[in-house]
Formats: structure tokens, sequence, C-alpha cells
């Protein structure tokens, strides 16, 4: 949708900006607020399609469940870190089973999943942060799925569980 397009263009601008990119994002819980619409927007499409196959194999995507109390103790670099490591699985799922979307049913919607994750991705990986860069390593916390909608609902959950929590717990320091 040209809406969603022309967000998505301008999160990407402020991407290239720099490090004052995390702090509009932060600070503007409209931006958040819709990408967490375009998440569920994106599984409601994609699961409505009738012609969709079963993934042709078991794919492990990031378990994104998220107990508020301990998610709220930890500390924001550690976050950071496991929302890193959740969508790079998501990114590299997203990425891997692209042939076997059906071009009339969800390849749209899977396009705009690996864009915004990616991007989510790259703005988190490259963020000036005092514990220094990303390390690869990341422990597996996944699930294996068969279904394509499970990528979607995967992300979705990220979306507006880890990734609004720890952008609401860095606007305490952000946005003042």
């Amino acid at each position: 949708s040209p809406p969603g397009l022309l967000l998505l263009t301008s999160f990407l601008l402020h991407l290239e900006e720099g490090p004052a990119s995390l702090a509009r994002l932060v600070c503007d819980s409209r931006l958040i607020n819709k990408y967490i619409k375009d998440a569920k927007d994106m599984e409601k499409t994609v699961s409505q399609c009738q012609a969709l196959p079963a993934l042709r194999w078991p794919t492990a995507l990031p378990s994104v469940t998220l107990n508020i109390q301990q998610w709220r103790s930890r500390s924001n670099e550690s976050k950071r870190r496991e929302i890193l490591c959740d969508l790079a699985l998501l990114v590299g799922v997203a990425a891997g089973v692209q042939g076997q979307v059906p071009q009339e049913c969800g390849a749209e919607q899977l396009g705009q999943l690996y864009q915004q994750a990616n991007s989510f991705l790259r703005l988190l990986q490259t963020f000036q942060w005092e514990a220094g860069p990303w390390e690869t390593d990341c422990p597996t916390h996944s699930v294996e799925q068969i279904h394509i909608t499970s990528i979607f609902l995967t992300y979705q959950r990220l979306v507006q569980g880890k990734l609004r929590f720890f952008f609401h717990s860095l606007a305490k320091d952000l946005c003042q």
C-alpha cells in the first residue's frame, strides 16, 4: 500500500542518518504502532490465502514469547541482543522461503516482512551501544514450524511484544 511504502521509505531514510534515527523511531510511538498494524495486516492477508502451501521442511522460527516481568528486569543491551538474534533468524527464514510462496498469494507480504525485519535488524546492529558491536553468536531459542503463516505470526508477535517493549524501555533515556 502506498502509505506503508511511504513509511518504509521514511524509516529507511532515517536509517541512513545515523544514531539519531533510533531516537526518532523510539520517541514517536506512532511509528512502532504503524509497524504493528502492518505486521497484523500482513498476517491477516496471508492467513486468508487458500492457495498457500506448507513449507517444504520444518523451519526454525525464533521463540518470541515474552514474560513481561523477566523482560523488564533485563538490561537494554541484553534485550537488544535477543531481538537481534530473533530478527536475524526471521530475516534468514523469510529469504529462504521466498520461492515457496505463490506470487498471487503472499509473496508481496513476505517481501514486505523481509524488508521491515531487515531494516530493524540493521538499525539495531548499527546504533552506537556501550557494549560494542553485536556478535552473531545467538543461543537457539526457536520453534520449528511448517506453515508459512507462522512466519508472519512470529514477526507480528516480535514487533508487538519484544520490539515495542524494548522501544518503550529506551524511550525513558532517549526521549527527554
